[in-house]
């Protein structure tokens, strides 16, 4: 259990929501989870392991909690799948609004959905990082659009969506990939140009959905679906930084975290891997500088509409 009110047991000074730049949204969901259960006990886990963590990052030569992150309330909303959309992008469209960097912890995947819709509304020509073992990109899935296994659909259909680290996918997603823009792990493995590739693919303004199942089991087999075969810590992190340095990432989620009580370990990783992004974003930022994420509120009417009424 977090003993902290605190993102990492930061003083409070830079923990208020005025003065920080950084939201971070926790979303304790598992509604659609389809095997492994528990991610909705990854939050909880998340930020027990950050209290655990040195705030100085060596590589960054950097404090990035310096620049204030506000670990807002749980959005908890289990009435069902569509509500729990709904509640995901109405909170991070208001953040986001507020000019604040704003990043989520999951929860399965299937919370990404209201995510990525929020940050389509708000930033123009948007493209999806999707990193992941899996494609997500069935239409519904056990009769259900809202499922985890449908969690990159709409993007597919409304933003310029990347995706990397694809390992596992169903026939029927065969047909719904852009093969120029999809990366899978054995063609990676061969290919030293394959960051570059990725960057390339991508517009400037981009939105991280991190699904930790794209890490190999061997250092990350908390996961509800685990896959062999996936991306290991240095790898991840050089790309990364490469996105981060190249690109204006606008915000970030990190998903499907199924704790083990017997191995912190993983728990631990993905506490790192949330504050190391948050380094890449903010490393070259002064403390007192104003942040100031460039963006231009755009809405799109036909966009939202659409939405509500599927909602409703």
């Amino acid at each position: 259990m977090s003993t902290s009110k605190n993102y990492a047991g930061i003083p409070d000074e830079f923990a208020q929501l005025e003065k920080s730049k950084i939201i971070l949204i926790p979303v304790p969901y598992d509604g659609t989870s389809t095997w492994g259960k528990g991610a909705d006990k990854g939050p909880e886990a998340f930020l027990e392991a950050s209290e655990n963590m040195e705030w100085y990052d060596i590589e960054t030569d950097s404090e990035v909690y310096k620049q204030g992150i506000h670990l807002t309330d749980p959005i908890v909303e289990s009435s069902s799948p569509e509500a729990m959309v709904k509640a995901v992008h109405s909170t991070t469209k208001d953040f986001i609004k507020r000019n604040k960097f704003v990043t989520l912890f999951g929860g399965n995947h299937s919370v990404s959905i209201g995510t990525i819709r929020a940050f389509n509304e708000c930033f123009d020509n948007l493209t999806v990082l999707h990193i992941d073992a899996h494609a997500d990109l069935r239409e519904s899935y056990n009769g259900s659009k809202y499922n985890h296994a449908c969690a990159l659909h709409e993007a597919s259909q409304t933003t310029n969506l990347v995706q990397v680290g694809i390992r596992s996918m169903d026939i029927i997603e065969k047909t719904l990939i852009d093969e120029e823009k999809t990366f899978f792990a054995q063609e990676m493995l061969n290919d030293e140009y394959w960051m570059d590739k990725v960057i390339d693919a991508m517009t400037d303004n981009v939105f991280i959905t991190f699904d930790l199942d794209a890490l190999d089991p061997s250092i990350m087999p908390s996961t509800g679906t685990p896959e062999p075969g996936g991306l290991l810590w240095f790898e991840t992190l050089d790309f990364l930084k490469q996105v981060f340095e190249d690109k204006n990432v606008v915000g970030f989620d990190i998903v499907e975290l199924c704790p083990n009580k017997n191995d912190k370990s993983p728990d631990y990783l993905a506490a790192k891997l949330y504050y190391k992004m948050l380094s890449y974003k903010f490393a070259d930022q002064d403390v007192d500088q104003e942040y100031d994420n460039t963006y231009d509120i755009d809405y799109k009417s036909s966009t939202n509409s659409k939405f509500e009424d599927d909602e409703d």
